[in-house]
């Protein structure tokens, strides 16, 4: 595999269900090329959604696809009916209309994540089945298009002994989904939604050390048991640390140097091949809420940002 990264971000600071300053499309490409420098390709992650809840983040995706850069593609599921029939249709309409924009197309959104409000797709009717038969779809559809684009799913990780998600995907699994899947995404938040762990001594694990239990335990453990292959990529789909009036934005660009240290020690023992942030602003920035963004939500920039453009140069 190349030794080098392949970089991206979510370009939006809002998503479909929360408010604040819309979206600036002229700053956000502003944005984008100064994170990509002289990279040829930069990834912009979007989101999709099928059956009632009809996501679009961010709105015009395409627009930002200029200057080399290329889509990364959710679509997310949220079904309640278990609908695979028009999951197909949607999937097969999404890649027609995206077309030569796309890099690569995931099928799902954190399928063994029960909570659709954290984002996940896992209390959806027949998930499996619209994983599989979605990545099939996806390839053969992109194939007869004669578009060359990776296809894959995501996941979060999982320390549940007890969790069935991934055992249930391998009892499912056929020669022709795997000759058909390019990778499989990785969402992770160290220290953001939940505490880091202590170690036995008492002492809090590092954000190094937590990134390195989170990577090995996805590759060795969870996709272990799902027989997916170590052939197969492993993609840091979504992976930030939000500022609050109490975490600081000098703690975020620490965070962020920290963790894209391990990815790139780890990046060859674990086949990881891209990495994307999330996100690139904030959504609104006078919420005492979680601050995900790189720049706050008028577009000025966090330490973090200077930090991704460099990290992103040196690794990508």
């Amino acid at each position: 595999m190349d030794d080098k990264l392949i970089f991206g971000i979510y370009p939006g600071g809002l998503d479909a269900l929360q408010k604040g300053l819309p979206n600036n499309p002229e700053k956000i490409n502003e944005a984008l090329d100064i994170l990509q420098g002289d990279k040829q390709l930069f990834l912009v992650r979007g989101y999709r959604g099928f059956d009632n809840v009809d996501v679009e983040a961010p709105e015009m995706m395409e627009q930002y696809c200029i200057n080399g850069r290329k889509l990364d593609l959710t679509l997310c599921y949220r079904s309640a009916t278990g609908d695979i029939d028009g999951w197909i249709i949607f999937i097969k309409r999404m890649i027609h209309q995206y077309s030569t924009h796309l890099h690569k197309i995931q099928i799902t959104e954190e399928p063994n994540n029960p909570d659709a409000l954290t984002g996940g797709d896992g209390s959806s009717k027949n998930i499996h089945e619209a994983i599989i038969e979605g990545v099939i779809v996806a390839k053969r559809e992109a194939s007869l298009l004669g578009l060359h684009i990776m296809v894959g799913f995501n996941a979060v990780v999982s320390f549940n002994p007890t969790d069935s998600f991934w055992q249930s995907l391998a009892e499912r699994i056929t020669p022709k989904f795997m000759n058909s899947l390019d990778f499989v995404g990785l969402d992770f938040f160290p220290d953001v939604f939940i505490p880091l762990p202590a170690k036995p001594d008492g002492i809090t694990i590092s954000i190094e050390e937590a990134v390195n239990l989170v990577l090995n335990q996805f590759r060795k453990a969870n996709l272990a048991i799902g027989k997916i292959s170590d052939n197969i990529p492993i993609h840091i789909t979504e992976n930030g640390w939000a500022t609050t009036p109490e975490r600081t934005f000098q703690r975020q660009k620490e965070v962020l140097i920290d963790t894209l240290l391990v990815v790139n020690q780890l990046k060859v023992e674990l086949n990881i091949t891209h990495y994307e942030y999330f996100g690139l602003r904030d959504a609104d920035s006078s919420d005492n809420g979680f601050q995900f963004g790189l720049m706050k939500d008028d577009y000025i920039s966090k330490p973090a940002f200077d930090a991704y453009k460099t990290l992103i140069k040196s690794y990508g």
